[in-house]
């Protein structure tokens, strides 16, 4: 019941957001080449989009609340059912005039493939938060924004400036159900893009490249968080299909409304994380070599910020810097310090680290002969080898390459099968050549022998494919038996899970219920979405731990004391550190000692 209740109202949102994307997109003129189940998606994602701009709205004006939400929901639903009709009589005129190829025994060991990596993907949403970024300020800056029905800066989160479009999806979420469905959002972006990259593949290689490309992003994907790269990755890979056609317009001028709606996903992306700005140059490049129309540029233009100038007006305005906190270095530091920055580049360096290898074969997509057959084969390209040199010329953070990684996948896809070509034909040779008879005697037998090194070399590779699903059936069975484990539909099972998967839970739950001021955490940062609301400290910002941690116990508890703070929460790596320090217990009580973690308030005796 737990898991059909959260798929059930994902089930809603994704009929709402399809009756409203459609809606939109009815009005357009059909794209070139048709495919019912990739515009039902790029409906979708166009309706998610909607969504988000809706609540951005309602936030902007304090009026973000559960009624308004539910509502717009409802409305959704009543379009999605208007819009019914009309896209079944689509479907079935598509369906009638579409000759579909019949499918190989390598489309069947695809598709197997691909069903059983989805195995483990549909159950990962259903555990509790428990992911790093998640808890330390995705969750809880959704948090905020549900309970204030308001946007607000909140400093005591590490980036309180930072644009949050996907994020308003989760306020609105925690507003309707529990802290579960989140993921059902996130992993929501994540299907669609698979569904996109399934038939992109299929329309513009084969349909093998298109499951084995869906198949591999759906396993680099990651279902069980709050996180909002897969959602960046959905903006960008929707806003590439739309700019594609567009270029298959004829003329490409008569598909102005499909660039603006590639303009529209690009500036929800950018609302959603500053990474997704990286693609404007490509894009720009792209667009100016075929339109050039100073009306059109502006349209496109105000079909961009549409999603994204709140975020960037507003922190240009308040703080000078329209990227802060990391355009401090060319619009001045505010709220962090250069330190802060310095350490925030080092952080993103110590993660650096070489991409998934399912995508390296990307390489070899050019040797293949859809990148000779397919124009949208050879972009995919071209996008790929963009995204993987300003990244690997900036972060080198394989995470900050996800915006990228459905088309990667579809490319590598690509060249999977360059590769695996190359070693059908090496095999063949290699049969060939210690079959092939070597006396004149012999040559009229050389077609039989042909055919059977060919059936030979079938055979082998059968084998293969067989020994490979069954490695990775084996694997998707553990995964999802993990994934399971992880449910936590009551609560007991629930305290459970997160005192083993969230170091401090304990300690912060106990202050959340229990704190009569204000909390500072010291290296409990991926534990804040279970504490106070709110809850200070941080190694960045005007927070930052080096302000406060590194004073005589004397000295830090009065520090805290003057800014408000009557207790603390450490880490168990802290304990020893601090709580070694003579006069630790001169001045800070023990409240609570629980899985290594540990809760102190701060004695009187240290009040100004």
């Amino acid at each position: 019941m737990f898991a059909a209740a959260h798929y059930a109202a994902l089930v809603v949102f994704v009929v709402s957001c399809w009756g409203a994307g459609r809606t939109v997109l009815a009005r357009l003129a059909p794209p070139p080449r048709r495919d019912a189940w990739l515009e039902a998606a790029v409906a979708v994602a166009l309706g998610v989009g909607l969504f988000i701009c809706a609540f951005q709205a309602l936030a902007i004006f304090g009026v973000f609340k559960v009624e308004a939400t539910l509502a717009l929901v409802a409305v959704g639903v009543v379009a999605a059912a208007l819009q019914l009709p009309a896209w079944l009589r689509e479907r079935r005129v598509l369906r009638a005039g579409t000759v579909v190829a019949p499918w190989t025994w390598f489309d069947r060991v695809a598709m197997v493939a691909l069903a059983l990596v989805a195995l483990p993907a549909l159950v990962a949403p259903l555990a509790p938060p428990a992911a790093f970024d998640e808890l330390m300020y995705h969750l809880p800056y959704a948090r905020e924004v549900a309970q204030n029905g308001s946007l607000g800066i909140h400093a005591w989160l590490r980036y309180p400036w930072f644009p949050y479009n996907f994020n308003l999806l989760y306020a609105a979420a925690l507003q309707v159900g529990d802290d579960v469905l989140p993921h059902f959002l996130n992993a929501l972006a994540g299907a669609l893009s698979v569904v996109m990259v399934l038939r992109l593949g299929t329309l513009h290689a084969s349909r093998l490249t298109g499951l084995v490309g869906a198949a591999i992003w759906l396993g680099l994907g990651d279902y069980s968080n709050a996180l909002i790269d897969m959602g960046v990755a959905l903006f960008v890979l929707t806003a590439c299909v739309s700019l594609w056609w567009w270029r298959e317009s004829e003329p490409v001028h008569s598909g102005v409304r499909w660039l603006a709606l590639a303009a529209f996903f690009l500036g929800l992306a950018a609302g959603s994380k500053y990474q997704a700005l990286v693609f404007l140059p490509l894009v720009a490049l792209f667009v100016v070599r075929h339109e050039r129309r100073p009306k059109v540029w502006a349209l496109a233009l105000l079909c961009f910020v549409i999603p994204c100038v709140y975020w960037y007006a507003r922190n240009a305005i308040m703080t000078g810097d329209p990227f802060i906190p990391i355009g401090a270095r060319v619009f001045g530091f505010t709220e962090w310090v250069p330190d802060d920055y310095v350490r925030q580049v080092d952080d993103v360096r110590a993660h650096a680290a070489m991409p998934n290898p399912l995508i390296w074969f990307v390489v070899l997509a050019p040797f293949s002969v859809f990148w000779k057959r397919s124009g949208a084969v050879r972009a995919a390209g071209w996008f790929c080898l963009y995204s993987v040199v300003v990244w690997a010329v900036t972060s080198r953070y394989p995470r900050y390459l996800m915006a990228s990684f459905p088309l990667l996948a579809m490319t590598a896809a690509v060249g999977w099968q360059v590769l695996f070509g190359w070693i059908a034909a090496g095999v063949r040779r290699v049969f060939g050549a210690k079959r092939t008879p070597t006396t004149d005697a012999n040559t009229a037998s050389t077609g039989a022998l042909s055919r059977n090194t060919a059936r030979s070399g079938a055979r082998v590779g059968d084998w293969v494919a067989v020994l490979l699903l069954a490695v990775l059936a084996a694997v998707s069975v553990r995964q999802t038996a993990l994934k399971v484990s992880m449910i936590s539909p009551e609560p007991e099972a629930r305290e459970a899970f997160l005192r083993k998967n969230v170091p401090g839970y304990a300690v912060m739950d106990y202050m959340r219920r229990n704190a009569t001021g204000r909390v500072y955490q010291i290296a409990l940062s991926e534990a804040i979405y279970y504490g106070p609301n709110p809850v200070w400290g941080d190694t960045l910002g005007p927070w930052r731990y080096a302000d406060f941690l590194l004073l005589p116990p004397a000295d830090m508890a009065r520090k805290l004391a003057q800014q408000g703070f009557a207790a603390i929460v450490m880490s168990p790596e802290m304990v020893p550190i601090f709580t070694t320090r003579p006069g630790f217990d001169t001045h800070f009580h023990l409240l609570l000692d629980k899985d290594g973690s540990r809760a102190y308030s701060i004695l009187p005796s240290a009040a100004p």
